[in-house]
């Protein structure tokens, strides 16, 4: 009887040890799935501490009566200027529509659509070409610019009363590889408070040769007819 009880006892701790590691498997195995589980969820849970997506990615909105706008002048002569508009880059190195000198786009100032995009080389190029294309900008026009390498070797005072009579303060200080960006517009009555100028300075070169590059955004007013 003696020997009976003790494997009866024996039985009862062996299931017992047994249960008791089957249930302490079972659960680790459990809280760790679970565990991963919310971890992967907090991570492809978007953050609700998202910064906003805002047109051209700039710092903020512009309202419904304006157009988000961002240029972004040359480096040096390696890198090409950007030009954006209510959220279309317009002019690029990747849309292969840049060039040194001079790059403008002109925008219809009410649906904000884009007219039409040109390079102008201040350096070795046709100025005619750049008078032509300033005298046929039409009334409520935007007019975007941004310089890229060179923009003022063959600049003259005509083309400089050109950009004046577009809004512009600092067309007529421009001189050799500054870099200057602009938004203007054909008919405005006082002067655009969105430009930017940067003097090339052998001392304070960002760049050999060249300033450092600029960049400008804003919210241009939508003419309202």
């Amino acid at each position: 009887m003696r020997a009976a009880g003790v494997i009866r006892y024996t039985v009862l701790l062996i299931t017992l040890l047994s249960t008791w590691f089957i249930v302490q498997t079972f659960f680790d195995r459990s809280w760790k799935a679970i565990s991963l589980r919310s971890w992967l969820g907090a991570i492809n849970k978007p953050s609700s501490k998202q910064l906003p997506q805002h047109k051209c990615g700039n710092k903020k909105s512009c309202s419904e009566d304006h157009f988000a706008f961002k240029i972004i002048s040359g480096a040096a002569n390696v890198v090409g200027p950007s030009i954006c508009f209510d959220d279309m880059v317009l002019m690029s190195s990747m849309k292969n529509n840049v060039g040194r000198g001079l790059n403008i786009a002109l925008v219809n100032g009410t649906s904000g659509q884009l007219l039409k995009t040109d390079t102008f080389d201040m350096y070795s190029g046709d100025i005619n070409k750049l008078d032509t294309f300033l005298q046929e900008i039409k009334h409520g026009t935007i007019v975007l610019t941004a310089s890229y390498d060179d923009a003022a070797t063959k600049m003259n005072d005509k083309l400089r009363t050109q950009f004046v009579e577009l809004g512009s303060s600092h067309v007529s200080k421009l001189g050799f590889r500054d870099n200057w960006v602009f938004l203007g517009a054909k008919g405005l009555k006082n002067k655009s408070p969105f430009e930017e100028h940067i003097k090339n300075d052998e001392k304070k070169n960002k760049y050999n040769g060249w300033p450092e590059m600029l960049e400008m955004e804003g919210c241009a007013p939508r003419k309202m007819d």
